[in-house]
């Protein structure tokens, strides 16, 4: 049974999207003091991208190699993207092989089982979701574990004294914030269906109308990054640990400080 209680495609939809787009960027304009563009031109992006997205799932999910195609890009993309976000100076590329380990823990794992069809339609979802996921795990991670580097460097002088490896005195410093950047997911899984009902809940059960179904779909979802998010930060923390991936820290030039306070009294 098909549900009607989908969001309705038409006129209405679109105002509402409009005016909620204007009231974001008007209160990044005065509470904020912020600028005008960054709501719209992300939501004109956001539509763009989504547009065209939904084109070209349209006839690739049809056949499944066309699915893989799709899935290469998606997560050639996700690599850049990680590699990118954190922010290092040198061996952000590793980060690939961050995402590929947490991918490599779970999708075949859900298609030998058969708990996923190898079919475009079912593949193509859990995959997106999954690799959103580990990317945001790794990438994050291996930020934080370059800012405790650069902030506890002192640290890890003192273990590198005390006669432990570079890897193990880097850890010592990494092994919070690796474990702090699994949080997010943690929490959400936690309170999946008392303060919030996540994305995949919502999706099956507006295009099915079944409750049940829908729950496990979540689950399966959640869990699912459980294990993939852990894997790819862990496989973070040995390259960052490893000095495989590595951020020089920059020298603030010397007058950053009147710079900063000449646009904070030209803002006000």
């Amino acid at each position: 049974m098909v549900s009607n209680a989908e969001p309705i495609l038409g006129p209405g939809l679109v105002i509402v999207c409009v005016v909620m787009v204007v009231a974001a960027a008007l209160v990044s304009r005065f509470p904020l003091r912020g600028s005008w563009w960054p709501a719209p031109v992300a939501a004109v992006r956001a539509a763009i991208q989504l547009a065209a997205v939904a084109t070209v799932l349209a006839v690739a999910l049809s056949r499944l190699w066309s699915s893989l195609l799709v899935l290469a890009v998606m997560f050639a993309v996700a690599s850049v993207t990680a590699a990118r976000r954190s922010e290092a100076t040198r061996g952000s590329a590793w980060l690939a092989l961050s995402v590929a380990a947490g991918m490599a823990a779970v999708i075949p794992l859900l298609l030998l089982s058969g708990v996923v069809p190898l079919t475009g339609v079912a593949l193509v979802p859990v995959f997106g979701i999954v690799l959103g996921g580990t990317m945001t795990a790794s990438s994050v991670s291996a930020r934080r574990a370059l800012d405790a580097l650069s902030l506890r460097a002192g640290e890890v002088e003192a273990a590198l004294s005390l006669g432990l490896s570079e890897r193990d005195s880097r850890m010592e410093v990494m092994e919070r914030p690796l474990s702090d950047s699994l949080l997010p997911n943690l929490d959400q899984t936690r309170t999946a269906g008392l303060v919030t009902l996540p994305g995949a809940f919502v999706g099956v059960l507006l295009a099915t109308g079944s409750a049940a179904q829908a729950g496990a779909v979540q689950v399966l979802v959640l869990i699912s990054l459980l294990l993939s998010q852990a894997c790819g930060v862990a496989v973070t923390g040995e390259l960052v640990s490893r000095g495989r991936i590595v951020r020089v820290e920059r020298q603030a030039p010397r007058d950053a400080r009147a710079t900063a306070m000449r646009k904070l009294l030209r803002r006000r």
